[in-house]
């Protein structure tokens, strides 16, 4: 199969969905990032591009494309985003899609979902993650990542520049990863899980 993991910025992806990727990679799939843009208001340009480049080293990715748009100036009417990403998904043809879920307080994290949304209008399989900013994300779907947990912390430490930004003092990006993987676990009967919500998930039988 192929996977594709969209996010507004580096390490939402990391943050949302790291430890499903890395199972969807362990089984042999195919995987593929596409970040939209290169969170240059949340650190350097450069350094983040780096950090990126390192958590992909960890997942092994087929292919991770960057789009090129500005931190905090996307919008939500971009004909040109939905455009692009729609450019992605008949390049890559994916079985699934993961995007950022659009109740949240970051515009551009609101932005991307309302544009692939549309960009996915005629996709199957597209499901929405969580990340630190996200608001009233009640998971429907969960997959069990105990197996990859440390894999999923070992991509987010790549973000070396990110991991303290939580604006809650104390309180790092692993350990609220860590705290949320084991939320969504006992949610989910398990021990570390990620939670999704789907626009539309088939099940084949």
């Amino acid at each position: 199969m192929k996977v594709l993991a969209i996010g507004a910025h580096p390490d939402d992806i990391e943050v949302g969905c790291a430890g499903t990727l890395m199972k969807y990679s362990k089984y042999g799939h195919e995987i593929f990032l596409l970040i939209i843009t290169e969170g240059h208001k949340g650190g350097d340009a450069k350094v983040r591009c780096e950090e990126q480049k390192k958590a992909a080293e960890i997942l092994k990715p087929k292919e991770v494309i960057w789009a090129g748009y500005k931190d905090t100036e996307l919008s939500p009417n971009m004909n040109e985003l939905i455009r692009d990403i729609e450019v992605v998904l008949n390049k890559i043809k994916p079985d699934f899609t993961f995007t950022n879920f659009g109740d949240d307080t970051h515009q551009d994290h609101r932005a991307l979902c309302r544009a692939t949304v549309s960009a996915t209008r005629y996709i199957k399989n597209v499901i929405f993650y969580e990340t630190l900013t996200t608001l009233d994300f009640s998971p429907t779907v969960f997959i069990d990542i105990k197996e990859t947990i440390e894999d999923k912390i070992a991509m987010l430490l790549a973000h070396n520049s990110q991991v303290t930004k939580t604006n809650i003092e104390g309180l790092s990006i692993i350990d609220a990863a860590r705290s949320t993987a084991m939320f969504r676990g006992i949610q989910g009967r398990v021990h570390y899980a990620e939670g999704f919500i789907p626009l539309r998930l088939f099940i084949n039988i």
